[in-house]
């Protein structure tokens, strides 16, 4: 009982982060803001949203990204803004393009190329009965019969 207890209380964590103080009085703005931070990183907390983070960073950000909605930016305005500030790496996702994309086709590369020097490897042994000796091929050949 005290697992499934410790285990909601875990899942629901995220819910925390944003603090009621800071939503916006319009649901509406509240929620394109919600959607976009679900999209952008915190800084301090690797791979994790600032709107899940509990850092004084992420809940920074998360006020200028409301003050930019308010303000009157677009979705991409704002995102174009926080990006402009701290960098590409502020994206959860990041564009696939430009030297982005040297990353996103790294990892398949180099995955055919082990597959290829792999499979090179293989063929290149040739068979295992070629290198032993009569004596070997006979016990073998005795071991498999049994």
């Amino acid at each position: 009982m005290k697992r499934l207890v410790l285990a909601l209380l875990l899942c629901a964590a995220p819910l925390w982060a944003v603090e009621p103080g800071e939503m916006l009085d319009d649901p509406v703005l509240e929620d394109r803001a919600r959607a976009l931070s679900q999209g952008l990183r915190c800084p301090v907390c690797r791979n994790e949203s600032i709107d899940e983070s509990n850092a004084t960073l992420a809940k920074e950000l998360r006020l200028v990204l409301r003050e930019r909605l308010v303000a009157g930016d677009t979705d991409q305005q704002a995102v174009d803004y926080m990006v402009a500030r701290y960098g590409e790496f502020v994206l959860l996702r990041p564009d696939a393009s430009g030297a982005n994309l040297i990353l996103w086709l790294a990892a398949p590369g180099l995955l055919l190329v082990a597959l290829g020097i792999g499979w090179v490897t293989i063929r290149r042994r040739g068979p295992v009965d070629d290198k032993l000796s009569a004596d070997e091929k006979a016990e073998l050949d005795k071991i498999l019969r049994s």
